[in-house]
């Protein structure tokens, strides 16, 4: 994988850049949309690439490896093929379920026990067997085992997990440079910063990671009910440690407001599962502000779901019909749903990319922040 600096913004952190990887190149800053189960629910491969414009999806390791499980996977030549998609892709390394699971799992040194959501069967990851996964998934970035620590947490916790995490790191770091690639491509590996809202501990971390010397580098640990405002203090301080020269990503955010205010302290690469999860229940985010769908006002709107939308389905779809499907439970209204909510994302990066290189980012940023969190 390479990564290339292409423009900063003369007045924020903003940076344009371009990942090149053995699928394709990417062009940040960049959103990209989660595949949990090797799909992104109810939007098709031809309607990533062709009408929302994503240029790199996400798969999730923990899932993946349950069902449909990583010998099927492998028996089809890895994820790329196995589900269509021919653009790269990033695995997670099921880190953040140590998070989720809480009431199922437990963690030790050697790793993490957990049961299975599906049957509440007992399984045990450890570092290098988060990584033994992902190479056999074959994504094109693949991420450490990590721990994902809660919010609040205490100083203690979070200092005894963040070094933890880094213990963890070594092991994965040996177990990625000793397994070959499997299926003909290269793949790349991201370490992950942690620490929770303590500076102090996020520096350490910062600075930890920075010395592993990887091609990217990730941030994981906020977006888990902190305020906003610690997120954006602790992505500040680890943008000022990590390389300017490699990836950051900043793992599992956000809100569109959250994606550009993260942007101008240097992040490159974005997921969440927002866009999909909040289409679903009738959200949708617009470059005007924030419409609920479900609202009455809508029921005889017949303009364009967005005007100024770049999807297909803002051009076909009415506000009225999309407000009918999603009342009436069809499944149709929470695939247009979905389609506007990731062309919109999508659209935001390209956007606050052009900006960047335009030189006028932190100007543009301002005003659009003023818009993305209205109620409509």
């Amino acid at each position: 994988m390479d990564f290339s600096l292409e423009a900063t913004d003369p007045k924020s952190n903003a940076r344009a850049g371009v990942i090149s990887t053995d699928h394709g190149q990417i062009e940040t800053p960049i959103f990209m949309p989660v595949g949990t189960a090797a799909a992104v629910k109810g939007v098709h491969m031809h309607e990533l690439r062709d009408d929302i414009k994503a240029q790199i999806i996400l798969g999730n390791t923990y899932h993946l490896y349950l069902r449909p499980d990583v010998e099927t996977i492998h028996a089809a030549g890895g994820l790329h093929k196995f589900n269509g998609w021919d653009k790269p892709m990033l695995t997670d390394s099921g880190g953040y379920q140590v998070y989720s699971l809480a009431d199922s799992r437990k963690i030790s040194e050697s790793g993490v026990s957990f049961k299975s959501h599906i049957d509440g069967a007992k399984h045990f990851f450890t570092p290098e067997r988060a990584i033994d996964i992902q190479r056999t998934i074959g994504a094109d970035i693949i991420m450490a085992f990590d721990e994902c620590t809660p919010y609040p947490c205490d100083y203690d916790y979070a200092e005894n997990s963040m070094h933890r995490t880094h213990r963890w790191l070594k092991r994965c770091c040996d177990r990625f440079d000793s397994t070959p690639d499997l299926y003909g491509y290269q793949q790349t590996f991201f370490p992950i910063v942690q620490g929770s809202v303590y500076p102090d501990l996020r520096k350490k971390s910062a600075e930890f990671i920075a010395s592993t010397n990887r091609e990217g580098n990730a941030i994981g640990g906020l977006s888990v009910g902190e305020p906003a405002e610690e997120m954006y203090a602790m992505t500040d301080v680890v943008c000022e440690i990590l390389p300017k020269d490699k990836p950051r990503y900043l793992m599992g955010v956000g809100t569109p407001m959250n994606l550009l205010e993260n942007i101008a302290l240097g992040i490159d690469m974005f997921d969440c599962v927002m866009p999909t999860r909040n289409a679903r229940n009738g959200m949708l985010f617009t470059s005007e502000g924030i419409i609920n769908i479900k609202n009455k006002k809508w029921k005889d709107d017949f303009s364009p779901i967005d005007p100024n939308g770049t999807s297909f389905v803002d051009r076909v779809y009415s506000k009225a019909y999309l407000r009918h499907l999603i009342s009436s439970k069809e499944i149709l209204g929470s695939q247009i749903a979905s389609i506007h909510n990731l062309a919109f994302y999508l659209w935001l990066m390209g956007e606050a990319r052009r900006h960047i290189i335009a030189g006028d980012f932190a100007s543009w940023k301002n005003q659009m922040v003023a818009k993305l969190d209205q109620r409509l």
